[in-house]
Order: C-alpha cells, then structure tokens, then sequence
C-alpha cells in the first residue's frame, strides 16, 4: 500500500488512527493515497447534485427567457445535445479531483481541506459561464 507523510491537523480516518495511537496536533500523520481519494470522493461528489442543479437553473432561465421560440430546440437532435454537454460538463467537474488530490500530497492539507469549497465556487461560476454562452447560441437564435 502505497503511503506518505503529511503535517495533518485534521483527524485521521479512524482505522489508521487505532493502528497508529494517538497522534497530537501538529504531528505528522501518515496518510493513505486511498483515505486521500476516498476522502476527495466524501466531499466532491455530493456537491455534483448542487452543481449540476446551478448549470440546470442556467438552462431553465435561458430556455423560458427564449420562450416561445426556444420550444423549437425541443426535438431529438436538441435533447440529445443537452445530455451530451451534461456529460460534458460532469467530466469536467471530475477535473476538481486534480488539483485536490495534489494539495492533499502537500504539507498545506489540512489549510487545503478548509478552503477547498473556494475551488468548487470558482468552477460553479466558471460552468455557469460557459453554459450561459451555450444557451445564447442554443436558445436565442431568432
């Protein structure tokens, strides 16, 4: 099992924490590349609901501010381009584990783990951007 040592404040997984005794604050915590990613997966994927839901609202506003010409983007062709830019956007909401995983290798995790919602608003506002552009060019053709 491949392991590394952190400066960690935050509490270990309970499991490691009974092979390795009490550990005070401050004090170099080894932790696992799997506590790492499971630890990554605990707090990003619940946050996917919130936001594929604010990519959502984009499109339902941008659909109904079109209306009644964007009801003609509702054909088979249109939904099917909508499920493909949701798939698209789900794999780059995966991006985030990057950039997360590798602050978790650092002697900055347990700062990491405290500001890490600051990455999740910034891809939030970046997605809604992005998808704002889409509904411009999906919904207001006319």
């Amino acid at each position: 099992m491949f392991t590394i040592t952190v400066v960690d404040e935050v509490t270990p997984n309970p499991q490691t924490a009974k092979q390795q005794g009490p550990v005070a604050p401050g004090a170099p915590v080894r932790v696992s590349l799997r506590e790492m990613a499971t630890d990554a997966m605990r707090y990003w994927e619940p946050r996917r609901v919130v936001y594929n839901a604010a990519l959502a609202l984009i499109v339902a506003g941008y659909f109904l501010a079109a209306w009644p010409s964007s009801r003609t983007t509702v054909t088979l062709d249109g939904i099917l381009f909508l499920v493909f830019l949701a798939v698209l956007a789900n794999c780059c909401y995966c991006v985030a584990y990057v950039p997360d995983l590798f602050a978790q290798f650092t002697g900055f995790r347990a700062l990491w783990l405290r500001w890490r919602g600051l990455l999740l608003a910034l891809g939030i506002v970046f997605a809604g951007i992005i998808t704002r552009f889409f509904c411009l060019g999906f919904f207001m053709h006319g």
